[in-house]
């Protein structure tokens, strides 16, 4: 079994096992004045692994298994044996990464919680838009295929706007800064990725 199926179904089975004890819920959800001032740090990973209901857990697992097995098997391609374990390395640490802005804004606000593995899966689809800048991506029913490097660039500029409004429960800005970390995550691994991520754009033009 491929490091990102094990992420897959063990996400499954906790955010089930939550969706349906409140108590295992409410001690994994990200509360930022618990993680500060009751040092509750786990709270940084264990709600990646827990969501608000099924159509949030299936939108987020539906993306991880379409990009993360490419992420995973390119790795092994580059990294060789060591390839998975980079992976897993990305995605746990994109949980983390990935809410420590919320961290800051909200560590006084003892009403706030968030729940879902959106931040991780963003680093997953912006590693995926290093490796493969020109691979066509298609959005829920346009016809068109977008090349992923445009299809990157749209969802920062829509993830940054969204944040500032703040009119919604989705956490935009954990979607920014995962994507932001997904991306650059490899590359002081192996630095030359950002060369031919360019060349790849500089041959479509």
């Amino acid at each position: 079994m491929s490091i990102n199926i094990a992420i897959i179904a063990i996400t499954i089975i906790v955010s089930v096992v939550a969706m349906q004890n409140n108590r295992v819920m409410n001690s994994c959800f990200f509360h930022p004045y618990s993680i500060v001032y009751d040092k509750q740090w786990y709270r940084l990973i264990s709600y990646g692994f827990v969501h608000a209901g099924w159509g949030h857990l299936f939108v987020n697992m539906f993306v991880l298994w379409m990009f993360g097995s490419l992420v995973e098997k390119s790795y092994r391609y580059l990294w060789g044996g060591s390839g998975s374990w980079l992976y897993l390395l990305l995605y746990l640490s994109a949980i983390v990464v990935a809410t420590i802005p919320d961290l800051k804004k909200h560590k006084d606000n003892s009403q706030y919680v968030a729940v879902g593995a959106s931040g991780a899966t963003s680093a997953v689809v912006f590693a995926y838009i290093l490796l493969f800048p020109l691979h066509k991506l298609y959005i829920f029913f346009i016809p068109i295929g977008i090349p992923a490097v445009i299809f990157g660039v749209l969802y920062l500029i829509y993830s940054a706007y969204m944040d500032k409004r703040g009119q919604d429960n989705i956490g935009h800005n954990t979607h920014f800064w995962g994507a932001v970390y997904g991306f650059l995550f490899a590359l002081p691994f192996k630095w030359n990725l950002l060369i031919g991520f360019f060349t790849q754009i500089g041959q479509f033009f």
